[in-house]
C-alpha cells in the first residue's frame, strides 16, 4: 500500500503541475469562447544547456537538461524573465526510477516545442508588462526543486538539480542575461518553491543597479496536518531532503530549525532579502489532493468526492479547508509587512495561474478587487503600487477558474 501511495503521489505531482492533461481535469468556468477566439500561442523550441555535461548537471536519468528561450526586443531587449518549470518531487528510489522515464526526469521525453502563454506570451494584449522581454522556461528534471546534489550509481539515478540551476544561469549569462537591466525569476509549483530557494542567489547574478525580483506561483507549500492527523507532506519532504542531499536551504532558517522544515516556504520566506511576490490559491488543488486529503489518509474514501470536485464537499469538509486557508494567511503575515513584497491569494480551487492565459490576463480572468493577476504582478514589479491582494473566503469569489477532476484520480 505504501508503494502504491508513493507512485500515485508521483503520478499526481508530475502531471498536476503541467497542464493536467493526464488527470482528466477541467475548469468549471466557461472558458471555451476565449480558448477558441484567441490566436494560436507562440511555440518555442528546446535548447540544451551548454556545458552541462562537463559540470555533471544532468537529469535523473543522466540526460542533458535544457530550456526554451524566446528573445526580447525593443524596450524589453535587455530585460529577462526566467521561469522554472514545476513537476513534483521524487523522494524514494522507486519513485525516482519511475520519474526518470517521464519528461520530469529525462530530456528524452520532453516536448521539443512548447507554447508560451500567460506570463510567457509574446503578445501585449495577453501579457502587457513582459511580452517583449527575453523569456526563458527552464525544464524540470531533477525531482527536488533544482536543489539536490547526489547520486545513486547502482540505480543510475542522478540528483543534480543544484548543478542544473548553476549551469543554466551560466549559459543564460553568456547569452546576454549578465547585462540585464531588469530581471524576474518565476516558477510554478515545485518551480515556485525553487524560485523561493534560489531567489537571493538570482539577485547575486546581477549588478546592484539591476532591478531583480522573484515571483512564486503555487509554491507556498504548507507543513500541515492531514485529515488523518498525520503530516504527509513533512514525511515526503523529509525523505526527499535526505535522499537528494538538498543543501541550499536558507541558512537563517536552518540555524534555528530542522532543515526539513526549511524546505517549507512558510519557515523560510522571511529569510529572503530580494523582493518576493507570492501568488497562490487559498484552496490549492495540489495540496488538497496530496497533502491534506491524500488517499493514504482517506482509506474509506470519505474525501473522494470533495477531493475531485469542491462543489461536492460537505460543510465539515469546507470548514477543514477554511482552516487551511487560515494557516496560509498566517504563514504570509511576516512577508506582507514589507512594502517590497507582493501577495495575491484568491479563494479558488486551482494550482498555478501565471502560465495559463485564462487565469493570467484574459477578459474573464480571476480578479481580486476587480484587478487581474497580471495587473497586480506588473504593479508590484514596476513599483506602481503596493500589492497585498487577499480574497474573501470561499464561496464569495465568482471569478475563479476552479479545477474539477473527472472520475477516479489514479
Amino acid at each position: 500500500m505504501e508503494c502504491f501511495n508513493l507512485l500515485w503521489l508521483c503520478f499526481l505531482l508530475c502531471n498536476l503541475v503541467h497542464g493536467l492533461e493526464y488527470l482528466n481535469a477541467t475548469a468549471d468556468h466557461n472558458l471555451m469562447p476565449y480558448a477558441f477566439s484567441r490566436p494560436p500561442p507562440l511555440m518555442v523550441g528546446f535548447t540544451f544547456i551548454h556545458g552541462a555535461a562537463a559540470k555533471g548537471a544532468v537529469c535523473l536519468d543522466g540526460t542533458l537538461p535544457g530550456y526554451h528561450i524566446h528573445r526580447g526586443y525593443g524596450s524589453g531587449a535587455n530585460n529577462w524573465l526566467v521561469m522554472l518549470e514545476g513537476g513534483g518531487w521524487c523522494n524514494t528510489i522507486r519513485v525516482c526510477a519511475y520519474s526518470k522515464k517521464t519528461r520530469h526526469g529525462s530530456s528524452t521525453y520532453m516536448e521539443k516545442q512548447i507554447p508560451f502563454t500567460g506570463i510567457l506570451s509574446n503578445k501585449a494584449a495577453q501579457n502587457p508588462d513582459f511580452f517583449n522581454w527575453n523569456r526563458v522556461k527552464i525544464r524540470y528534471c531533477d525531482g527536488a526543486s533544482f536543489s539536490g546534489d547526489s547520486q545513486i550509481e547502482a540505480a543510475q539515478l542522478y540528483f543534480r538539480g543544484k548543478r542544473i540551476w548553476s549551469a543554466a544561469m551560466e549559459d543564460l549569462k553568456s547569452k546576454g542575461m549578465r547585462y540585464a537591466k531588469q530581471a524576474l525569476l518565476a516558477g510554478c509549483s515545485a518551480g515556485g518553491l525553487a524560485t523561493i530557494l534560489h531567489c537571493d542567489e538570482f539577485r547575486e547574478l546581477f549588478p546592484t543597479t539591476t532591478r531583480v525580483k522573484c515571483l512564486s506561483d503555487a509554491g507556498l507549500f504548507l507543513d500541515v496536518i492531514d485529515i488523518s492527523g498525520r503530516r504527509t507532506s513533512r514525511n515526503m519532504f523529509g525523505s526527499l531532503v535526505s535522499l537528494q542531499k538538498v543543501w541550499n536551504l536558507p541558512q537563517r532558517c536552518t540555524k534555528r530549525l530542522n532543515p526539513i522544515l526549511c524546505f517549507f516556504p512558510q519557515h523560510s520566506i522571511t529569510s529572503i532579502k530580494t523582493p518576493l511576490f507570492l501568488l497562490n490559491t487559498a484552496y490549492d488543488s495540489w495540496q488538497i489532493q496530496a497533502s491534506l486529503a491524500p488517499p493514504s489518509a482517506d482509506p474509506h474514501g470519505r474525501w473522494h468526492e470533495c477531493r475531485n470536485n469542491f462543489a461536492r464537499c460537505s460543510a465539515s469538509q469546507i470548514q477543514f479547508l477554511q482552516g487551511f486557508r487560515n494557516q496560509m494567511l498566517y504563514a504570509v503575515r511576516g512577508l506582507s509587512k514589507h512594502k517590497k513584497n507582493g501577495i495575491f491569494i484568491n479563494s479558488c480551487f486551482a494550482h498555478c495561474q501565471s502560465e495559463r492565459q485564462d487565469t493570467w490576463f484574459d477578459p474573464n480572468s480571476p480578479r481580486v478587487r476587480n484587478k487581474r493577476i497580471a495587473e497586480y504582478v506588473g504593479d508590484w514589479y514596476f513599483d506602481r503600487a503596493s500589492v497585498k491582494a487577499i480574497d474573501c473566503p470561499y464561496p464569495c469569489d465568482n471569478t475563479c477558474h476552479n479545477l474539477v477532476f473527472r472520475g477516479e484520480v489514479p
